[in-house]
């Protein structure tokens, strides 16, 4: 029986996260209702969105006049009482404040932003354990660890986390110098936003997700493995003490984990999710991913066994980096040069353990350094 709807939060509901998040908001009318959503500079879509699932609060960058809602920071609407729910989807370093006012709040937090966990996983994982609130994995991968050990009486040994290798799965590194934005864009297997995109192109966004992966589920570094699967339908493993392995396999669409965080630990029947044909699936391939063609993973893995403010360096950066490539003032191939230029620079002043404040002020000194990387002041191409 349904106690009441929830009421979400949507944090960058104009994104791809957000736009299906609300789709299953549409779907699912009965079971939610979305108090608040914060998009950026799309204010055209934010206002259709308003208009159809009328919001009592809004955010947005430009701050456009919006009828019939009240403009309100996101870090307000993340604790806000008549919110039970705050799916967390903005893109980069603006989701960490928001993500940290709703665990502080005690609400449920559909975690779509990688870096919040990635920059400051132990302060997050830390409040929510204090305020009894629970982080919700959104990432397929994540779910599907999610999944695979929930009614499990005993933790699992290893987690397996897999990835489609992206659109230059198996390129040399001439090749991938070459790429362009339009090919990179071109994702095999999920449709996402240009961010994550490109860092699924540079296999950086596994690399995020590995450190996702040992805050969410307290698993050693040494016990993440990850294997490249083009079909991209076992989303992640888990291994036992015994040697048995859970996989947990779906169709590649954002609804299934979506709907998946927010109606836990309930499985509802929705008309608009696909399901799998196993007629038309012939094989199931894994491959190891190649560490050498694509550094960005190597980075991102030692950042997080290192710690400390390293991974707020990093994620920084490679905003940066990625803004850069996109806009043409760099080579696909140099955003991982970018990145370990700012790491380099960083060590100086690395803090083992950070605060809020120390995350923030590496930040922006990253962003600071890799813009003067990708301009030209510190030429390093």
């Amino acid at each position: 029986m349904i106690d009441k709807v929830k009421g979400l939060a949507v944090l960058g509901s104009t994104g791809s996260i957000g736009r299906q998040t609300l789709a299953v908001v549409r779907a699912l009318p009965d079971r939610f209702r979305a108090v608040a959503l914060a998009a950026g500079n799309n204010a055209a879509l934010l206002q259709q969105q308003v208009k159809e699932f009328q919001p009592q609060f809004v955010f947005h960058t430009v701050k456009a006049d919006i009828e019939g809602c009240e403009f309100m920071p996101m870090e307000e609407m993340a604790a806000h009482p008549d919110v039970d729910v705050v799916v967390s989807a903005t893109p980069g370093g603006s989701g960490l404040e928001p993500t940290l006012a709703a665990v502080k709040a005690g609400k449920d937090v559909a975690l779509a932003n990688k870096e919040s966990l990635v920059t400051a996983g132990g302060i997050i994982m830390e409040e929510a354990k204090a305020n009894n609130a629970r982080i919700l994995p959104v990432d397929s991968e994540h779910s599907a660890v999610w999944q695979c050990i929930e009614g499990e009486k005993t933790p699992p040994t290893r987690i397996i986390l897999t990835a489609s290798g992206g659109p230059f799965r198996g390129y040399t590194k001439e090749q991938l110098a070459a790429v362009t934005a339009e090919q990179a864009l071109k994702h095999p297997s999920w449709q996402m936003g240009k961010k994550v995109t490109i860092d699924s192109a540079s296999l950086m966004n596994k690399g995020l997700e590995v450190i996702e992966a040992h805050w969410l589920f307290n698993m050693p570094f040494e016990n993440i493995d990850i294997l490249v699967h083009p079909q991209s339908i076992i989303h992640s493993m888990v291994e036992f003490a015994d040697g048995s392995t859970k996989a947990q396999l779906g169709c590649p669409d954002m609804r299934l984990p979506i709907q998946y965080a927010l109606t836990y630990p309930e499985r509802l029947y929705n008309a608009e999710l696909p399901r799998l044909d196993w007629s038309t699936i012939d094989r199931l391939d894994f491959e190891p991913p190649d560490m050498d063609g694509f550094p960005c993973l190597k980075l991102a893995i030692e950042a997080g066994k290192k710690g400390g403010t390293c991974p707020a360096a990093l994620c920084a950066a490679d905003e940066i980096a990625v803004a850069s490539f996109l806009s043409g003032h760099i080579l696909f191939s140099h955003i991982a040069v970018i990145i370990e230029r700012v790491m380099t620079k960083h060590e100086p002043i690395f803090i083992a353990q950070p605060t809020i404040k120390d995350i923030n002020t590496i930040d922006a000194w990253a962003r600071d350094t890799a813009i003067r990387l990708t301009l030209g002041d510190e030429p390093c191409l």
